[in-house]
């Protein structure tokens, strides 16, 4: 019998992309999402997969399952600016109640349990790239403070779980990825890009565009987060591509990959805006033999064509 592995937010953009990893490496799939901000074309390709289910729960709820469980992947969480702009409770609710509840789960199950977390943790750093030794510079305040500290509260119960119920505990430090199957209306800069070259408007760029981000292709980021679940490792990795890209080269990117001619508009920095963000992978590199493989620009093409397609189902 395959082992089971339970996905909360499993009709995410990573949550899909996950379970579709983890059938492909044999095992069988329960997808937990409330479709707040998934929706389930993510994973309609997986409807009458014979070791695929999906429920609809909302994991601030106690969440039960009949049956063993391998590991509990928890990727439940409104996941970019404009998400926890819109839905902050339940941004914070989603990061302490529910990965509670998602922990309990795991406790009871006697199964290992992945956490996505996130580069947010780091705030706008002051150490520059960011190891996982470095404790961040957050404004718990803040409206960005809604998705940080959730997701610090989320490590924080999560190493308790591990030191104090002998939780078999992975933590990921996830930093921008992109690919098929974002959300057009997702609101981070990629999707944001895409959307305003194919439609012809403006492309925003907030500040001066000189702001640094480091982007992942999904497939690269889902192979560490499969080697990080099959490790020994408790504290946290990060995971993502520590090749720097300002966001105005990216904006440049997309419009020419588009062939667009929209023009490339500046607007004002949002509060707490961080300037810089680069992992660094020490950790990933020596422990998982991970690293991205995909460039950037070998990542950009599917995930245009996957706008491109969207954009013509919705003018059709």
């Amino acid at each position: 019998m395959n082992k089971r592995i339970l996905v909360t937010g499993g009709a995410g953009f990573l949550g899909s992309h996950l379970c579709d990893r983890l059938l492909h490496e044999g095992y069988a799939v329960v997808a937990m999402d409330n479709l707040l901000t998934g929706t389930t074309d993510n994973i309609a390709h997986l409807a009458g997969h014979p070791s695929f289910r999906f429920i609809q729960h909302d994991v601030t709820e106690y969440i039960y399952l009949e049956g063993p469980l391998y590991a509990v992947l928890h990727f439940a969480s409104p996941a970019s600016p404009r998400d926890y702009h819109e839905l902050p409770i339940q941004t914070l609710k989603v990061g302490s109640l529910g990965t509670h509840k998602a922990l309990g789960l795991a406790k009871a199950k006697g199964a290992r349990f992945l956490l996505a977390s996130t580069s947010e943790v780091y705030g706008d750093p002051l150490v520059h790239p960011q190891p996982e030794t470095y404790w961040g510079n957050v404004n718990p305040v803040g409206p960005r403070g809604v998705y940080d500290e959730a997701k610090r509260f989320a490590e924080a119960i999560a190493m308790a779980y591990h030191r104090v119920h002998k939780v078999d505990v992975k933590i990921a430090r996830i930093f921008n990825t992109f690919g098929p199957r974002m959300r057009l209306n997702d609101g981070r800069a990629i999707p944001n890009f895409m959307m305003q070259a194919l439609r012809g408007e403006p492309i925003t760029v907030y500040g001066d565009g000189s702001q640094t981000r480091s982007f992942c292709y999904v497939a690269d980021l889902v192979e560490g987060l499969y080697r990080l679940l099959q490790s020994a490792l408790n504290l946290p990795v990060n995971l993502g591509n520590p090749q720097e890209w300002t966001v105005r080269q990216m904006a440049e990117a997309i419009r020419t990959l588009s062939g667009s001619e929209s023009p490339v508009v500046y607007e004002p920095l949002p509060i707490d805006d961080p300037k810089v963000r680069q992992p660094d992978i020490t950790v990933a590199r020596g422990h998982l033999g991970w690293e991205p493989r995909t460039s950037i620009e070998q990542g950009l093409l599917p995930t245009l064509e996957a706008f491109q397609r969207s954009v013509a189902l919705l003018s059709s």
